[in-house]
């Protein structure tokens, strides 16, 4: 199974991923990790991507299908994968389709996690980031357990600039505008499914499992 989580900043893609990923026994794919992965291990393309970062440019839209050819080329992806974090527009829409083509693979499902604009305000307002391990935390729904300190590292925890209540508006707005498009493309391929995402966690990946189960067995349906 070859799905992708599309959804507003908020919305749960990154945890969503990672835990169906496990529940699916496939591959978990963020070109968020993706690129810190290969900025870290200092590969060609991290290095290049490095440069564009450092500049406080955004890294080329050709860096990441690079980055992306090379990760779906490794043998673990044979058994399906999770993406979350691309396509975020039409055209990295069109050459995702172009990569999967050429190693002779395509997007079984995509998943839209629709979530109300004052669930992701509550969210992200409350999130708070480790400045060593990147780990997230909330101070509502997932505190540390000592304040303002990582459980997974002891790394300070400190609040995203871009995670104050108007600056998320704005954000929404932005996603709003590039997605409208995107989601259509999948609509029309006949791809795509909405699932509120405004519940619970384990609320919202029990839909997503539903759906998966229902989709692999069309009498369900």
């Amino acid at each position: 199974m070859r799905i992708i989580l599309l959804g507003p900043p908020g919305a749960g893609k990154g945890t969503q991923a990672k835990i169906l990923a496990k529940e699916l026994n496939v591959s978990h794919i963020s070109t968020g990790d993706l690129l810190r992965q290969n900025v870290s291990e200092g590969t060609d393309l991290g290095k290049e991507a490095k440069d564009f970062m450092n500049k406080g440019l955004l890294v080329p839209d050709e860096l990441i299908r690079q980055m992306l050819t090379k990760r779906f080329s490794r043998p673990d992806v044979k058994a399906g994968f999770i993406l979350d974090g691309y396509p975020r527009n039409i055209n990295q829409a069109q050459t995702l389709e172009d990569i999967l083509a050429g190693l002779k693979m395509g997007i079984d499902l995509v998943i839209d996690l629709a979530t109300s604009e004052s669930v992701i305000i509550q969210r992200l307002s409350g999130r708070l980031v480790c400045s060593q391990c990147g780990a997230n935390f909330h101070i509502r729904n997932m505190p540390p357990k000592k304040e303002m300190t990582c459980d997974n590292c002891g790394g300070k925890l400190y609040q995203r600039s871009d995670d104050k209540e108007e600056t998320i508006k704005k954000r929404l707005a932005v996603y709003a505008a590039e997605s409208a498009s995107l989601i259509k493309y999948y609509q029309d391929k006949e791809k795509l499914y909405t699932i509120s995402a405004n519940e619970d966690a384990q609320v919202v990946l029990k839909k997503m499992l539903d759906l998966i189960d229902k989709r692999d067995d069309p009498l369900k349906v």
